[in-house]
């Protein structure tokens, strides 16, 4: 039974009882107005109290319901708040634990709200592109006030039910007893002679509500560039508050119908059911056993060792760090505090936290310190003969039932396992710099790594504030082979007739946080480079433009050398076109002209767009075609939590569906028929077979 319905001295209590969250999917609503109707034919009833089973009140919509017939299925819940509001017995909601969104708006209809003292109360829908779409426009405003009103429903920022406590929305916060309190109010309001209060009978009174929403708008001018949802979350409250509760209802549901069609609210709830999707992994069932993650080592100290130590204690677990020699540990451990005190100064953290952080790490000059650990994870250089030192010594000392990780970022993950007596235990950490700040991280999955393994660093991912994906093994697996075919073609677009500015600007200008060439000399030009020598030996069959290896050859390997792409000035990572790398891109071009006799061109910022977010979703769909990735939102979760793709369009594969299969893949052909480096589209056979067949990745 989704609502469970009994009776105490006089008064009906009707209890949500959906877990998790007692959400309001079809038999929750359904079951809501039955007891409801129930209670109302029962004479020796006086009231009515709604709360919740277990710890919450109601998480609000059913989100298995989603895109099925049941989440528009009769009776909707504005009619169920109807039936709350119009119940000739007073009703008293008793929220608890979490009241948000469609279960904050069921409670705004009660005619009494009691709550227990640390309920968080929030309207998140803008978090998914949309507004409250039961009254919660209307109803909450004029229960808070519109200031505050204002600011819970345009950010989705929940507010602990304390601070609510002197406002219309509770008739009472306590400490005790939530149902025994709620009963007693119901008994008091029961002996009250009718009618009871509505919240859409009370006045929004604001002496400066223009003013103030003014404010509001002059907010989200910049951080909502991009996002509709906020402005009509002011333009419904503005609607109640200037012609009345009626006309606000019905202009914030012509809002939600126009919202939910839209392609940003299409991309924030494809991001949302992503990030959850993105944590099952078909073959290993929910309830597998997991190993005990009790203590950490992380081996190497560099920016990317230092970062991982640093997730790992920032969620309380310790951490031995182990280096080489003392001077590489010393830096380390001095970046690691540099962090701590910028996030100090920022009063992200307070002194006592930083310090109880950094007493978790524990730096060490010996692998025999890695001998008590749970998990260990490598991040030394990115060569496969180092990693196999390291994994030899790793294996000789680790502990039975140990799990042993690698953090690289392109290595064959079972060449690595091979150098183990133990493959099964080993998996792929891939992290993303900075480490302690960027939430992807791709897990990769060796032929023999166990169940249990992974089930166990999925569930220590969300310990640590990640969002991980499942890769198969590939070079590059999801997110860098992708990338690879992407800087592909910015070289190739620079030696037909662009400048690395205009590449950049393009993209950035479609939505990206940064353009290919921003990005390089930000990670280090040489990296690249080391890559593509090893892509030179294993692949020679693919041509890649040697224009990066000339600037490497230059010493100009990004911010750090203080020229890259762009020239630096010291203390400053404004990226500032370089005349001298302009000159050398148009002197090889030409050169490049002359020996095929295809001129430098100019090229559209359309097209440069194109290229480049095509050539991700034409190696996504190889991906895809593969099995390195399970499904097409595992590939956007990628790109929107690691890689900068802008949320708004919902990750390269939401974005060709929005498109359309069928127009990228004719996009593809004329620019293979066009370019020059048209060899470099081969094009992924499961595109084309969805294009013809009309259907989309994220089917």
């Amino acid at each position: 039974m989704a609502v469970d319905y009994a009776t105490h001295d006089g008064v009906a209590v009707i209890t949500l009882n959906n877990p998790p969250v007692n959400g309001l999917g079809h038999a929750t609503r359904a079951g809501i107005v039955a007891a409801l109707e129930r209670a109302q034919q029962d004479p020796a009833l006086a009231a009515i109290v709604l709360t919740g089973a277990g710890k919450v009140f109601c998480g609000g919509a059913d989100i298995t319901e989603f895109n099925t017939p049941k989440a528009t299925q009769a009776p909707l819940l504005g009619a169920v708040i109807q039936a709350l509001e119009q119940s000739a017995k007073p009703v008293v909601a008793a929220l608890h634990g979490v009241a948000m969104g469609g279960g904050l708006e069921l409670a705004l209809g009660a005619h009494y709200r009691i709550a227990a003292r640390g309920a968080q109360i929030a309207l998140p829908e803008v978090k998914l592109g949309l507004l409250p779409g039961a009254g919660g426009t209307q109803r909450l405003p004029r229960a808070i006030g519109l200031a505050r009103a204002l600011d819970m429903i345009v950010t989705g920022t929940p507010a602990m039910s304390d601070t609510l406590a002197q406002t219309a929305l509770f008739d009472k916060v306590v400490d005790g007893d939530l149902l025994d309190a709620a009963l007693a109010l119901a008994r008091d309001a029961g002996a009250r002679p009718a009618p009871h209060p509505r919240l859409r009978e009370r006045a929004i009174e604001q002496p400066d509500a223009a003013a103030c929403f003014q404010a509001a708008r002059d907010r989200i001018a910049v951080t909502a560039k991009h996002f509709p949802a906020p402005h009509k979350c002011i333009d419904a409250i503005e609607a109640g508050v200037l012609k009345g509760f009626d006309h606000g209802l019905a202009f914030e549901r012509e809002c939600f119908v126009a919202l939910v069609r839209s392609p940003e609210s299409r991309a924030l709830r494809h991001a949302f059911f992503g990030e959850r999707a993105a944590s099952k992994i078909a073959d290993v069932r929910a309830d597998t056993p997991t190993r005990t993650i009790a203590r950490v080592a992380v081996i190497g100290a560099g920016t990317m060792g230092g970062g991982i130590a640093m997730s790992f204690v920032n969620a309380g677990l310790p951490v031995t760090l182990i280096e080489a020699d003392e001077d590489a540990l010393q830096r380390g451990l001095a970046t690691i505090r540099k962090n701590y005190d910028a996030t100090l100064r920022k009063g992200k953290l307070d002194a006592q936290a930083a310090t109880e952080r950094l007493e978790r790490i524990t730096p060490s000059l010996s692998y025999d310190d890695l001998t008590h650990a749970d998990l260990i994870v490598e991040a030394v250089f990115e060569d496969l003969g180092v990693k196999e030192q390291v994994f030899r010594r790793i294996d000789a000392l680790a502990k039975p039932g140990a799990i042993l990780a690698s953090n690289t970022s392109t290595l064959d993950l079972n060449r690595i396992a091979a150098f183990t007596r133990r493959p099964q235990d080993v998996v792929g950490l891939h992290f993303f710099s900075p480490a302690n700040v960027m939430k992807l991280l791709e897990v990769v999955r060796g032929e023999k790594t166990a169940k249990d393994v992974l089930a166990t660093v999925m569930k220590l991912a969300k310990t640590i504030g990640k969002t991980a994906v499942v890769a198969g093994v590939c070079d590059g697996f999801i997110g860098n082979r992708m990338i690879e075919q992407y800087i592909r073609q910015s070289l190739f677009m620079i030696e037909e007739g662009a400048l690395p500015a205009q590449v950049d600007r393009a993209i950035e200008a479609f939505g990206f946080a940064m353009g290919p060439f921003r990005m390089s000399d930000l990670a280090g030009n040489d990296i690249g480079w080391a890559i593509r020598k090893r892509r030179y030996r294993e692949q020679p069959q693919h041509r890649y433009p040697t224009l990066a290896d000339r600037l490497c050859e230059m010493g100009r390997f990004g911010q750090k050398t203080g020229g890259g792409w762009y020239d630096y000035q010291a203390g400053d990572r404004t990226a500032h076109p370089s005349a001298l790398v302009d000159a050398m891109i148009v002197a090889h071009a030409q050169d490049l002209a002359k020996q095929t006799d295809i001129p430098r061109r100019e090229l559209t910022d359309s097209e440069i767009v194109e290229r480049l977010v095509y050539a991700l979703v034409n190696e996504g769909a190889k991906i895809l075609d593969e099995g390195i990735a399970a499904k097409a939102s595992d590939i956007d979760m990628v790109y929107l939590t690691g890689y900068g793709f802008p949320l708004w369009r919902g990750g390269p594969m939401l974005y060709a569906d929005t498109i359309g299969l069928a127009e990228v893949e004719r996009a593809l052909r004329r620019y293979a028929a066009q370019s020059p480096n048209g060899d470099a589209w081969d094009i992924a056979p499961g595109l084309v077979e969805r294009a013809a067949q009309g259907r989309r990745f994220n089917d």
